[in-house]
Order: structure tokens, then C-alpha cells, then sequence
């Protein structure tokens, strides 16, 4: 069910800043948020939290290369993209924000931050957006939030995000989980996103991305993000032992398989596909305790393994029926 604005508020907002640009939502995604440029490598990020459902879908945008921005308060989406945009252009944070906040008639309820790519930073609060409210900006980073519990929430998350250590992502999840130890959003908390982008674009955008994870409805949004973003350095770890197993070096691989393992120990997913690489580059030694442990918890995936030789992951042939056999055989 949707929810509705009280409509004494969007008169007083109406009154107080003449009305909002045709078409742009009225949604009062009333948040906390921080982008952020990393000086060493030049990474560019933004994460947020709000109670509104789905926040990831419209305050959050970043280009490698280019910048990332937050667009909040009663949200126009159109400082995300035309932000980028102006950046891109080779407009510094500032003049982009300038020039979107000057041609928008309801600036007045508007929270916007952007960061550029050489992480010179810009943020503006709307005089009528909701108390507590305001940003702060420090070297390559600002934070800022509205309709808090108290004003204490965004000089915490500066304070955080500075004394974090750490990868991006790593700091921007300080800040996030600082704001709401303070107290955060008055109305308490539902979804939140972060997204990570390289320092540099490339003409596969596909791959310009670091971290990009959405909790859309959650009793607790910035907890389950911190299990995600976990989760999602562990198969990070996955994908650079498989890697390693394609440069023949066994060493890494077992090296990254079991960082995998340590940050998701309890992920049948990481444990197995581990294990199957080992077992069929001549390593079924070191991936028998990991089937094990797997074929214990759900046999199911004894009967995966007889179905990878289609596919070719199997050798095939009578090497490919040995190992099949060898790996059947294990727990039983």
C-alpha cells in the first residue's frame, strides 16, 4: 500500500517554496546519505538509508570516471543524471550542483551532494526540508540528512567515515551505521542502498561497477546491508580464485577459496563451486572436507554434481567417470 503524504504538509511546502517542477515526484524521501571520492584509488561511491521503501532506486547514482550523487529530501531524480552529466562535461561539483539547484523551482525541499571524479565536493539543504537537517563536507566527501531524530546524526557520520578504515565501501558503511546508532531517521528505518564505482570509465560500463547491493524493505536495512556487502566480497574472493586456477596457480586459488569461505562459512554456494574447481585441476584432497560439509547439509547437491558433465565442467570421458565416482563416494 502506498503511502500518503499529509496534505497540511505539502500545503506549507507548496506555500513555502512556490511549487514543485511539473512532473517532479513528491515523494518525501527523507534520508541519510554520504558520497564520498577515495583519494587512493579514486574509487567514487554514494549509500543511503530512509524509511521509504526502495531507496536505492532513487536517491543513489554514480559513473565511473565522472562522479556520484544523492538526491533526497522531497527527491527530484533529475540531480542524478543531469549531475552525471555536468560532470562529464568537465563541470566541477559545485558548478554542476549550481546550475541544477538555480533552474529548479522547488530547490527550497531539495538535499542534494555530488562529488566529481577528482573529488571536489558540493551539497546543498534546502531552507524548508525538514529538521533535523543539514550536511557537513570534509576532503573528497560530504554527508547529509534530513527529518532526523536529532542533529547529532551528520557530524557522526563525518566523524565516522573519517576514522574508518578500510575500503570504500568499508567507509561508507561506517558512516551509514554511525547515523543510525545516533538515532537516525525519526521514523525509524526500511531500505538502503550503496553503490561503488571505478575511478575510471571504460567502453564496458558493465564492468565499471565495484558495488552495487539494494536492501529494498527491511526492519533493519543498514545490518542487512553490512551482510551483503560481506557477502559480496566473499564471492569477490570466488571469482579471483577461479581466475587463479585459469592461471594454473593452485596456491592463489586455495589462498582466495578460503577468504571465500571465511567471510560466508556458512554459504553452501561458495563452499561447493571451491570445491569443484579444486577437485577437477587434480586437487580432490584439499576439496574432499568442503564436499563433505556440503553433501552433509543438503544432499541435493551430490545429484548437481552427477549433471556438471554436460556442460563440460567434468572431464570427460573415463577421467571425467573417476572423479564423478570419487566425489559420490565422499561422507558416504
Amino acid at each position: 500500500m502506498r503511502r500518503s503524504i499529509p496534505l497540511g504538509l505539502l500545503a506549507a511546502v507548496a506555500c513555502a517554496s512556490a511549487r514543485l517542477d511539473a512532473g517532479s515526484p513528491r515523494r518525501p524521501v527523507h534520508t541519510f546519505s554520504i558520497v564520498a571520492r577515495d583519494p587512493t584509488t579514486g574509487e567514487l561511491g554514494v549509500a543511503v538509508q530512509s524509511h521509504w521503501f526502495s531507496v536505492g532506486s532513487v536517491v543513489p547514482w554514480a559513473k565511473a570516471g565522472v562522479g556520484a550523487v544523492a538526491t533526497q529530501s522531497f527527491v527530484n531524480p533529475m540531480y542524478g543524471p543531469r549531475g552525471l552529466e555536468l560532470m562529464a562535461s568537465g563541470k566541477p561539483a559545485a558548478d554542476a550542483l549550481a546550475e541544477l539547484v538555480k533552474g529548479d523551482k522547488g530547490e527550497a525541499v531539495r538535499q542534494v551532494a555530488m562529488v566529481d571524479a577528482k573529488g571536489r565536493v558540493a551539497a546543498h539543504t534546502g531552507s524548508k526540508c525538514i529538521e533535523a537537517c543539514g550536511h557537513q563536507v570534509g576532503e573528497g566527501y560530504s554527508v547529509q540528512a534530513n527529518m532526523m531524530e536529532n542533529a547529532r546524526v551528520v557530524p557522526a557520520m563525518a566523524k565516522a567515515y573519517e576514522a574508518a578504515k578500510g575500503n570504500l565501501a568499508e567507509r561508507l558503511l561506517a558512516a551509514l551505521e554511525a547515523a543510525q546508532k545516533e538515532g537516525g531517521d525519526i521514523r525509524g528505518q526500511q531500505s538502503a542502498a550503496i553503490l561503488v564505482v571505478k575511478a575510471k570509465g571504460s567502453d564496458q560500463p558493465w564492468d565499471d561497477t565495484v558495488v552495487s547491493l539494494r536492501v529494498e524493505d527491511h526492519e533493519h536495512p543498514v545490518a542487512e546491508l553490512r551482510r551483503l556487502v560481506a557477502l559480496h566480497e566473499a564471492y569477490e574472493h570466488m571469482n579471483a580464485g577461479d581466475v587463479a586456477v585459469e592461471k594454473d596457480d593452485l596456491a592463489k586459488a586455495r589462498e582466495e577459496y578460503g577468504a571465500a569461505a571465511r567471510l560466508a562459512p556458512d554459504n553452501l554456494e561458495v563452499i561447493y563451486w571451491a570445491a569443484v574447481t579444486l577437485a577437477t585441476k587434480g586437487q580432490l584432497d584439499q576439496a574432499k572436507p568442503m564436499f563433505e560439509k556440503v553433501f552433509a547439509k543438503d544432499p541435493r547437491w551430490r545429484e548437481l554434481t552427477r549433471r556438471l558433465d554436460k556442460p563440460g565442467i567434468l572431464p570427460k570421458g573415463e577421467e571425467g567417470k573417476k572423479l564423478l565416482d570419487a566425489i559420490e563416494a565422499i561422507g558416504k
